[in-house]
């Protein structure tokens, strides 16, 4: 009976303390904000009699993928890879995965921005001075012949939507990179007689206006903006 007292102290300590104490870390609550669902990664649950258009891409194709669903509703079901697809080295191991069993009516599809970018030998973003590019221009043309070939067999209708610009001062980019890129990819693309779409001429003069300032990535509006032009070729391929 003795021990009485001081239990019921204790109690009472813990009763009075703050509920802070109790409540999440500000940083956890942080991390679990930034780790919303991605909408570009939104399963897709297929309507019956509606063509099947698959988009292929980087962040850039994320930043639209939802828009184009939304303009799409009704006419397509539109879906993409649940990731980032990178660099054409991650396309080439990834590719059968991403296409699965299901046929496809159109693929719209680009790889380049992760290609044409400077990385450091622990594999993240460099400068360019002492950054390498991840996959150097001749090898990226060898790489996109072999998806280009892959992609063909589905018998689905191809697009391939060129690299949006590089503009100054983003890091581990140079500006002119997308375009020589460009370039390489637009020779694949006559010898497989796959159309283009040439997203990177829509984007140049609008830069300043659809981009983010020193950044590869586009406003919301911007992706808006893409999305419509995506559109506009899924439809006519359609």
């Amino acid at each position: 009976m003795s021990d009485l007292p001081a239990f019921r102290f204790a109690i009472a300590c813990v009763i009075a303390l703050p509920l802070s104490l109790f409540s999440a870390p500000e940083n956890t609550r942080k991390s679990a904000k930034q780790k919303r669902p991605q909408p570009a990664f939104a399963k897709v649950i297929d309507k019956p009699n509606l063509p099947r258009v698959l988009l292929i891409g980087d962040s850039i194709s994320m930043g639209y993928t939802a828009d184009v669903r939304k303009l799409m509703e009704g006419k397509a079901n539109v879906h993409r890879p649940p990731t980032n697809c990178g660099p054409t080295t991650k396309g080439l191991v990834e590719i059968d995965q991403w296409l699965g069993e299901g046929k496809w009516d159109v693929i719209h599809f680009n790889w380049g921005l992760h290609d044409l970018k400077y990385m450091s030998a622990k594999g993240g973003l460099a400068d360019v001075k002492s950054g390498k590019q991840q996959v150097e221009i001749g090898q990226y043309e060898r790489n996109l012949d072999q998806l280009v070939v892959r992609l063909k067999k589905t018998g689905a209708r191809l697009i391939w939507r060129n690299t949006t610009p590089v503009p100054p001062g983003a890091k581990g980019r140079v500006v002119g990179d997308a375009k020589r890129y460009n370039d390489v990819a637009l020779k694949v693309m006559k010898k497989h007689q796959v159309a283009v779409q040439d997203m990177h001429a829509f984007v140049l003069p609008r830069m300043k206006e659809l981009m983010r300032t020193a950044n590869v990535h586009f406003t919301p509006e911007g992706s808006r903006k893409l999305a419509e032009t995506v559109v506009g070729e899924v439809d006519k391929a359609l």
